[in-house]
Formats: structure tokens, C-alpha cells, sequence
């Protein structure tokens, strides 16, 4: 006994599964190489990295403005550096003078 279905009744059938299959697809495919997939986590690295050296710059940055600031405490206030930040703030600094930058 062979049973014959029509077209439409096997499209109906068919279409919850396909519909399923084609939204697990699609997230598949943006956990894979979607924004924040696994392929994204290179970037991720590289970024970090970049990030990590950035820090230590300003790092670097960050001690020698404290210790300017160190320097220039109301309580005890480097003579010569306040007189290098007067002078060249006034612009009295001459072009053929070699201002020695403190550390």
C-alpha cells in the first residue's frame, strides 16, 4: 500500500523543521564569526597587547608627573626647577641656554 502526499502537505511538514534548522544555523554562525565569536578572540589578544603597552606608557608618564609634583610641593619647593618653570613660562629663556631637564 503506498500512500501519496501532496506537495503542500509535505511543505508544511517540512517547514518547522527547515525554519529550526536555519535559526540553529545562524547562531552557529555568529558564535563562530560573529563581533564576539572564536574567531574574534585574536583580536581580542592583539587588542590587549596593544592596550597592556599603551598602560605602560602612561604609566611612565604618570611617575614623571608625580615627581614634578614632588618637586614643586608648597612645603618644599626644588629651587631649580621652580626657576626652569618661571623662566620658561616668562620666556626668558634664552635660545643658546641648555636647560638640564630634571628626572
Amino acid at each position: 500500500m503506498s500512500r501519496t502526499r501532496n506537495p503542500a502537505s509535505l511543505i508544511k511538514a517540512a517547514a518547522a523543521p527547515a525554519v529550526a534548522i536555519l535559526v540553529i544555523v545562524h547562531f552557529a554562525g555568529f558564535a563562530l564569526f560573529g563581533q564576539n565569536g572564536l574567531l574574534a578572540w585574536g583580536d581580542y589578544k592583539r587588542a590587549a597587547q596593544v592596550k597592556t603597552s599603551e598602560l605602560s606608557t602612561l604609566d611612565v608618564q604618570r611617575s614623571r608627573l608625580a615627581h614634578r609634583v614632588a618637586l614643586l610641593d608648597p612645603r618644599k619647593v626644588d629651587p631649580d626647577y621652580a626657576d626652569e618653570l618661571v623662566r620658561r613660562e616668562t620666556g626668558q629663556v634664552r635660545p643658546d641656554e641648555v636647560i638640564i631637564p630634571v628626572k
